[in-house]
This record gives C-alpha cells, structure tokens and sequence, in this order.
C-alpha cells in the first residue's frame, strides 16, 4: 500500500472509531507540543492485529527532525510545569487518572486489537496502569526528603528533591498502557516533561493515553508522544543533552545498547530489562495450589512477561504428580482471539513464534518430553498452544533464554541448595516463585534467591505501591512505590550561613 493511500486508510479509519464508544481516542500521529502532528516525513506504517493478521490502521511515522521537536517542547515547559505547586500537578494527574478510568472499556479495546491480550486481561491493565497515576498524584505532595540535622553551629542545612527535567521514556508492546503510566506518572509528579515512544508495534495504546492526558489539562509540551522507528527516535533523544533521565522497559540486549548510548551525556538511567523467572516446588508445597499459580505465572498475557515463569524446578518426591497436572491444567486452557476473552490470545509476531519453536526442538532433541502443546494451533499463525515440557535437561537453550512465551519447562531437583543454585545460574535476576510451606525454608530461600521481587505461594504481587524491579542484568532502579520518583529527580544540598 502506498503512502498516500495508507494516510487515507488512517484518516478513514480514525473516523470509523474501530468500534469505539469515544472515536476520538483513536490517533494515528505523534502528539507534540500540544498538537497531533500530520506530518508524516517518515511514511506510514502499519499497526496490525495479530489474532488475524488483519491491519487494524496505518500511523503517521516521526523522524529524528520531529522527536527533536517533541524535546524542544518539554524543554520549552520544563520550567513553567516544575514551578507549580505541587498540589497543582496532582489535580492534574488525577484528572487524567480518572478520564483512563472512564474510557477503560475503549482502552481495553485498542490494545487487545493491537497487543492480542484476552480483552479481560486488558481492562486488568487500565485499572492496573491507572492505579500509578493516582499514586504518584499523591506522592507528587509529598516528596521523600531527609531531615538533616546541622554539623556545623552557624549554618542552616536543607536537602531538596528537585526534577532533573525533560525525561525519555521507551516502552514496550507487551503492557502498552502500564509501562508508560507508570513511568510518566512518577516523571510528571515530581515536575519532569516527558517525550515517550512506545512501541511501533502497539502505538494506539500511547497515542489514546495521550488524547486523555491532553483533555485532562497537561499543558503544552508537557507530555509528547513520538511513533516511528525506534533507532531514529530514540537515538535522537540519547545524543539531546536536554533528555536528562532515560527510563526503557524492554530486553537486556537493547537496555545494553541505551546504557552505551546514554553514556556520553550522562543521563540518569532506569531500564526495566529481561526476566528468566524460577519458579520453585518443594516437596511440602499445597500441590493444586502450586498448579493453579504456575497456570498464572507461565500462561498470563500468552507468557509475554518478563515476569513469566520460564523454568519449573520441582522436588523429585511430587515431580511426577506435579507434571501430571500441570499439563492438565494447561490443556484446559482456552486459546482464541482477544475479543472472545479466552485465556490466551495470540503471540504478537513471526519472531516470537520462531523462539517457541526453537525452544521446544532443542529441548526435545536433547531428552525433554512433551507434555501438551509443542507447535502452531490451527487458529493462525501467531497462536502457540499452551505448552508443558517435562525432563529438560539443564543443557536445554530454554532453561538459559527468556521464551517470552506459552511454553514451560518443568525438571525435576533433590536438595533445597540444588534448588537455590540452578535459580540463581542465570544472567537475570528480576523475579522468583517459590511454594512451599516451611517458615523457615521460606526466609533462607528468600535470603539466598539473587532476584528483585520475589512470590512465596503466590503469582500476583505487582502493584503500584512496591518497588518494581530487578538485579543482575534485569535491570537498574526501581520503579513503582516511592521509589519510583527518585529516577526523575536530583537530591539538592543547601548550606546556608546564619549571618
């Protein structure tokens, strides 16, 4: 399709809504400066849906000349924005707050037809995504500043919390409002203007995110939204010594690369990166309980996560029971289009179905057996059925690659060290499972687990109160809970002489 016709096929299409009860949230071009901008001096590019293949519509593409111009603007309101009251910024954020909460069924729409997520597991999202911007509309009143006493007889000391101004924020297509609401919320709470780029894959999200926070009264300049090409937007933005502080969600790899290219200018660096969670059972664990939650760790968001369970380590005693009905639990689920809400929709590209499969033959080549699943369902070409493999041996490429996806891998251990030793033996460090219900074992496995955020007999602990985030190559920082707003801020030291 040529360019033209593509800008006709947005414009058409924006017009139509996709079935949205407020149209106007579909937006087809970078938000910047207060503007939806129609230029289009990178081409068009399509946003598509991955349960069909169908193209959902075609966005107005941003080059370097733009997300200049996007930075140009946050710097431009920088200080206007930083110089509020406090209490000002969080009426607007809870403005936004609530319009996300209004519009959560046509939210949910957008990124179940872009992401593939089961419409259910989308609205978790709004709400989830949404629970941010009301928390760091309160913390914006309340930065976390230390009372230092004085150590010096004629001098009056204070420690401020300041913004370190225009802050970049990249995003990723597996949680296409979360990731950006929760990075912004803390950026703008504590006074930094932001340019964001989401993923070219899963812009709308974004792009809808940004129609709300422009009705809820962020001025100009505040909030700018750049689509296109990474590389180019981006890399624009790691060069500009006006981008102060860089926050990415995404893989390791790429978190590699913006770590070297922020290094010149010396920005302040959040990046949110890669997962290989274990997810451990012992011997005296609540066996249904253990299924039911490693169904949630593995299965959730088609096992996009980087918090998905990607390696099952089982006490040999319940091995056998354990795999049994695991693979059963996971037969049961239900696999289709987002819009039916089944339990698991489509994965959102050739490449991930590639890993997939390449995880599966490697460890069936090397003994593992097949359980459920193993290849494409018959549904289309980006539905991977839920798949269980059992007896992988620890030389298998999925015990040392994330999967990012509907397959696990279960093995079997026989000592707690064993256990704690063959966890740790990875490059990342973001997220543990382990069942279990020995106190004691709990608080030394707790201790020795090299990982971020651990589950004890538990899937669900992400929220917007507690410090997300990872060791080792997962990551740098926190982000979430009060914590989250020291990546946007600088901590200021005043010595004032009393005479």
């Amino acid at each position: 399709m040529s360019a033209t016709r593509r800008t006709q096929t947005a414009s058409r299409d924006a017009d139509a809504g996709l079935g949205l009860a407020e149209p106007g949230l579909l937006r087809v071009s970078s938000w910047i400066g207060g503007a939806w901008d129609k230029s289009s001096p990178a081409g068009v590019f399509a946003v598509t849906n991955p349960a069909d293949g169908e193209e959902i519509t075609g966005v107005l593409a941003a080059d370097a000349d733009r997300a200049a111009a996007a930075v140009d603007a946050a710097h431009r309101a920088f200080g206007p924005w930083s110089r509020l009251l406090p209490q000002e910024r969080a009426d607007v954020l809870k403005r936004w707050h609530a319009l996300i909460l209004e519009h959560k069924e046509d939210l949910a729409r957008l990124m179940t037809l872009e992401q593939g997520k089961p419409v259910s597991e989308a609205r978790g999202e709004i709400d989830y995504g949404a629970s941010f911007v009301e928390f760091f509309a309160e913390e914006a009143k309340r930065p976390d500043i230390m009372s230092v006493t004085s150590h010096l007889n004629d001098a009056e000391v204070e420690v401020w919390r300041e913004p370190v101004g225009v802050a970049a924020l990249v995003t990723p297509w597996n949680f296409p409002n979360a990731m950006l609401t929760r990075k912004a919320a803390a950026a703008l709470a504590i006074g930094c203007t932001v340019v964001a780029h989401p993923s070219r894959e899963t812009p709308l999200s974004a792009l809808a995110l940004a129609e709300l926070a422009a009705r809820a009264g962020l001025p100009a300049g505040v909030f700018n939204v750049v689509v296109g090409d990474a590389a180019e937007i981006v890399g624009t933005w790691t060069q500009d010594t006006r981008v102060r502080a860089l926050s990415f969600t995404g893989s390791t790899g790429v978190g590699r690369l913006l770590y070297e290219q922020c290094a010149p200018t010396i920005k302040r660096l959040s990046l949110e990166l890669g997962g290989h969670a274990p997810f451990i059972v012992f011997a005296d664990a609540d066996l249904d309980k253990a299924v039911r939650e490693a169904i949630k760790a593995k299965f959730a968001t088609s096992g996009q996560d980087c918090l998905g369970a990607n390696r099952f380590f089982v006490e040999r005693p319940v091995y056998a029971a354990f795999c049994e009905k695991f693979a059963e639990a996971a037969r049961a689920l239900s696999v289709g289009n987002g819009l039916e809400d089944p339990d698991i929709g489509p994965l959102m590209n050739d490449r991930a179905i590639a890993k997939q499969r390449e995880h599966v033959d490697d460890a069936v080549a090397r003994g593992a057996k097949v359980l459920c699943g193993g290849g494409v369902m018959d549904l289309g070409p980006l539905f991977f059925a839920p798949t269980v493999l059992a007896d992988v041996p620890d030389a298998a490429k999925i015990l040392h690659e994330e999967t990012f996806g509907p397959v696990a891998a279960v093995a079997p251990f026989d000592t707690e060290d064993e256990a704690v030793a063959r966890a740790n033996a990875t490059e990342y460090g973001l997220m543990a499972y382990v069942h279990t219900r020995d106190p004691s074992r709990i608080y030394r496995v707790s201790r020795a687990l090299e990982f971020g955020m651990l589950g004890i007999n538990r899937t669900k602990v992400t929220g917007a109160p507690i410090p997300f985030g990872g060791m080792k190559q997962s990551g740098l920082g926190r982000e979430g809970s009060r914590h989250g707003i020291e990546a946007f801020s600088d901590v200021k030291y005043v010595c004032r002489d009393w005479s």
